[in-house]
């Protein structure tokens, strides 16, 4: 029981600490285009500069 009062605030701070990370992409847009990715990696085409 003892070792519950460690393990809570440890177990809210990670799943705080995963939901910022994952906000975060949201808001870089990492998310936008996932169609395009699959593609991109069937093209025989190299792009050595992709589009921002």
């Amino acid at each position: 029981m003892e070792m519950l009062v460690f393990l809570i605030p440890v177990s809210l701070f990670l799943g705080g600490l995963g939901l910022v990370g994952f906000l975060w992409t949201l808001k870089s847009r990492q998310y936008d285009d996932p169609d395009g990715d699959a593609h991109r990696i069937l093209s025989s085409e190299w792009d050595d500069h992709p589009k921002p």
